[in-house]
């Protein structure tokens, strides 16, 4: 004999899955799962870079910092011209709250300077850090992949991958 469980019962046990797993993934010390909100209509939780209160002024002294190292490095890499892929590169740049790259930019040995561009993503990528810990930002923890480059077009571009840089 088959037995089948009502949808109302999956909705209640969907809802308390995913207020469980949000909560675990809050980081926050003494948290509970919320309880589910109808049995009809349960609301799905997703806990995506959600930043916590940080001191007034804290975090935005930090973001102008890691905006104004950002724009330096696109410029350092600016149309990332190449004859060929062997002058390709990626750079990781950003740094998540659970650690790991934001995403990776492609630039050129051609027309690049490597040291240059690899200290400038330093840079950014420690004040990304920084800023993501002063404010308690959290993240999925989702892998960005090195999609590696290639010369396109007389360009260096991303290879490919899920996680294409900007």
């Amino acid at each position: 004999m088959k037995t089948t469980l009502s949808p109302t019962l999956l909705r209640l046990l969907g809802a308390a899955f995913l207020a469980t797993a949000s909560a675990a993934c809050s980081g926050v010390p003494g948290s509970a799962p919320a309880a589910p909100a109808a049995a009809t209509t349960p609301a799905p939780v997703v806990a995506v870079a959600t930043p916590a209160p940080a001191a007034p002024g804290a975090a935005s002294a930090a973001a102008p910092a890691a905006a104004g190292l950002l724009q330096q490095l696109e410029a350092e890499i600016g149309a990332a011209a190449c004859d060929t892929s062997a002058q390709c590169k990626t750079i990781a740049v950003g740094h998540k709250a659970c650690g790991g790259p934001e995403s990776y930019l492609a630039y050129s040995t051609k027309t690049g300077d490597a040291a240059k561009v690899a200290r400038l993503a330093a840079d950014y990528s420690a004040e990304r850090k920084n800023k993501n810990a002063k404010s308690g930002m959290m993240s999925t923890c989702s892998v960005v992949v090195d999609p590696g480059a290639s010369c396109n077009a007389g360009r260096c571009v991303p290879a490919g991958g899920p996680n294409l840089a900007r």
